[in-house]
């Protein structure tokens, strides 16, 4: 386990002085985010995630005259962390989170099936939240890149995995631990996490080419030219030019909605039946994920403000919109605070993000 932050001198009344206030609180702040981010891939949660860092660190400080020295202060976070996730995940009513589900068909038309207050969906994650990705190199035995490993469509895929099989796999081929280390955290033998390990890889085989996520790379000018163009359309209630930016074969969800869309025809189809239901639309770029995102408040007919409707976050691929997923209803404007957004928009006032006009 690489660590930056180099040894930590011995914890314990026998092995030297118990850690101060002062040093603790440098030592979490220097590995939150990376536990945080770590918390949201094991749980898909983002709210989730706040509160098992939190409950990390209270378990940590409680507990530091037991750290004897040998490990690195970030594994033995990270062993705290990652055992805090898999109690939460057997104390919680299902065991993943989901972008849609699986056995449904794809809808037309209207969306008739509701809303699943049931479910648990997954959540986005705001790349104001990420830690430096440019220093955050993954240990030598990493599959993933950094990058590729925070994607939308990476978290929902692993979320599949039965939580032992996640937290090896978010272990080893994520974070690059040796399995004797993953071993060391998990409990059990070398063998038995290759074994779930090599689990976890066949499941992810079947969602992604050779087990892979898609490779993504840094934002490109013809990325940004598809947001500015996405946030345009929105901003002139052009549906036309809207569907224009998707893929033919384009997939389109919307938690907490049971319905979902495949194909340019059928999200044309769904979006011309609500299009109208606002008078105006202003959009607020902002990125999810590793992915470009947009904000989009609305205005009803009668109001004067624009308030909180919804959060887009976009898969790109080759100029266009591969994937698209809204989150609306009771999730969509619930998210804007955690992405530093207000909850109305008004013309008049000052605000953290300018859209694009």
């Amino acid at each position: 386990m690489t660590d930056a932050s180099g040894p930590l001198e011995p914890l314990g009344p026998e092995g030297g002085p118990i850690l101060d206030r002062r040093a603790f609180e440098r030592l979490t702040m220097a590995h939150r985010r990376e536990l945080k981010l770590h918390c949201y891939r094991m749980m898909g949660s983002l709210h989730e995630a706040d509160d098992l860092v939190q409950e990390t660190f209270l378990k940590a400080w409680r507990g530091r005259s037991r750290f004897d020295g040998r490990g690195s202060p970030r594994g033995w976070l990270y062993a705290i962390a990652t055992n805090s996730c898999l109690n939460a995940i057997k104390a919680r009513s299902s065991a993943h989170r989901i972008l849609r589900e699986p056995a449904r068909p794809p809808s037309e038309g209207r969306a008739a099936a509701g809303a699943a207050a049931e479910l648990a969906w997954l959540e986005p994650y705001p790349d104001a939240e990420l830690p430096d990705l440019a220093d955050g190199q993954p240990g030598p035995d990493a599959r993933y890149e950094t990058r590729e490993a925070v994607r939308l469509a990476f978290v929902a895929a692993i979320q599949l995995l039965p939580p032992r099989q996640r937290a090896t796999l978010l272990l080893c081929d994520v974070l690059g631990w040796s399995a004797a280390e993953a071993a060391q955290l998990l409990g059990g033998s070398i063998a038995s996490i290759n074994s779930a390990l090599q689990r976890a890889r066949a499941t992810l085989g079947a969602r992604y080419p050779q087990g892979r996520p898609l490779r993504r790379s840094e934002p490109s000018q013809r990325e940004s030219l598809l947001l500015e163009r996405y946030v345009s359309a929105w901003q002139a209630t052009d549906l036309d030019g809207f569907v224009e930016l998707l893929r033919k074969d384009a997939t389109y969800h919307m938690p907490p909605w049971h319905d979902w869309y495949q194909g340019r025809q059928a999200i044309h189809g769904f979006f011309r039946t609500v299009w109208g239901n606002f008078a105006s639309y202003r959009a607020v770029p902002t990125r999810a994920n590793g992915q470009p995102a947009v904000a989009i408040y609305a205005r009803r007919h009668q109001d004067a403000e624009w308030r909180a409707q919804s959060l887009h976050v976009i898969e790109p691929a080759g100029g266009a919109i591969a994937t698209l997923t809204v989150y609306v209803g009771r999730l969509g404007p619930d998210l804007f605070a955690a992405f530093g957004l207000p909850p109305v928009w008004s013309e008049s006032k000052a605000s953290p993000s300018q859209p694009v006009s």
